[in-house]
């Protein structure tokens, strides 16, 4: 097989997702499975990490054999096994970083470790070809930050959060509305219905970093429904998700915005969880369609939220650049994104 063409099987269990792919020239989906967990989660309002590892280790099994059975293909076919190596609840991780190990050992295929992040935003070229110089917008539960890109997994943070990443914070005013887990996709919605007639802050950090917090967003949310019900008035929660939504999504495309500008990109990928934001893709496509010179690539919402193909599309590049592990590899929750 050649290194153009080789077929990778991809393995993602960083948080509450089990996910494997069979990737195929690091751009064509050959099979892509994952195994949710949010109904074992819903009750406690957010991942419970030793539920999340118990059931990866009853599902790992389950679905490489399925990612097999629909890509009608054996190891024999496999050329390389990837795994996300972090960051990510540490439990989780060591049940996929365990079991590629296992299989690249009984197989003796290479073993390619692969960054989440990096995977979020190679999901991008399973659409299309990434065209560098190229600017990142990766917005997901733990992670908001901007990614510049000179070349293939060459990865600059230009900007990250301070404190809460902004899928935190949707999780976080969700649950002050008393809105059921994963919050983010029920504040997306109630948005969609409601108008931004609340003001509410936008930090824009004063040293016009391109870093971002959201703290004193949710606390002023929170703050703004317990005032609310201390005076015994009803606060109309399409008003205030959309008054929520307006104060990401600006700081956000804003932002971008002007890194784009600056670093005279040809490409913007958005990437994470919180790029199925409908709110955030419309904002973006809106701000970026005066830009004939910057191609804006937006996932479909299946790679937005955690999955392997992205953890393929990523190896695929590192499988050709030789990047290998050894049997010694371990999980890194806290992994920095090179």
């Amino acid at each position: 097989m050649t290194k153009e063409n080789e077929v990778i099987l991809a393995i993602e269990t960083s948080c509450d997702e089990t996910a494997v792919a069979i990737i195929r020239g690091g751009t064509e989906i050959v099979a892509n499975v994952v195994a949710s967990q949010i109904e074992s989660h819903k009750r406690f309002g957010g991942v419970v990490p030793e539920i999340a590892s118990r059931h990866h280790v009853e599902q790992i099994t389950i679905v490489v054999e399925e990612a097999l059975h629909q890509s009608n293909m054996t190891f024999d076919d496999i050329d390389a096994i990837a795994v996300t190596e972090g960051p990510g609840l540490v439990g989780a991780l060591l049940i996929g970083v365990n079991a590629a190990k296992a299989l690249a050992f009984a197989h003796q295929k290479p073993l390619i470790p692969v960054h989440h992040i990096a995977g979020h935003i190679y999901a991008n070229q399973l659409i299309t070809p990434l065209k560098f110089p190229l600017l990142a917008l990766v917005v997901s539960g733990g992670h908001t930050e901007l990614v510049y890109m000179k070349e293939h997994v060459r990865f600059e943070v230009i900007g990250e959060t301070r404190d809460d990443a902004a899928g935190e914070a949707y999780d976080k005013v969700a649950r002050t509305l008393q809105l059921p887990y994963p919050g983010g996709p029920h504040i997306d919605r109630l948005a969609q219905e409601g108008e931004p007639l609340i003001d509410l802050p936008r930090a824009w950090l004063e040293d016009g970093s391109y870093d971002f917090s959201f703290s004193g967003l949710k606390s002023a949310v929170i703050n703004t429904v317990h005032n609310a019900k201390q005076k015994g008035e009803d606060i109309n929660p399409q008003t205030l998700a959309a008054s929520f939504q307006a104060s990401v999504v600006d700081v956000l495309v804003t932002k971008t915005e002007k890194a784009v500008q600056e670093y005279n990109v040809n490409q913007l990928l958005l990437a994470g969880g919180v790029a199925a934001n409908k709110g955030l893709r419309e904002a973006l496509q809106q701000r970026f369609e005066k830009y004939s010179n910057v191609e804006l690539v937006i996932p479909p919402l299946s790679l937005c939220t955690d999955n392997a193909a992205m953890i393929g599309a990523a190896a695929s590049v590192l499988y050709r650049k030789d990047r290998r592990a050894t049997m010694a590899l371990n999980a890194n929750p806290g992994l920095v994104l090179e």
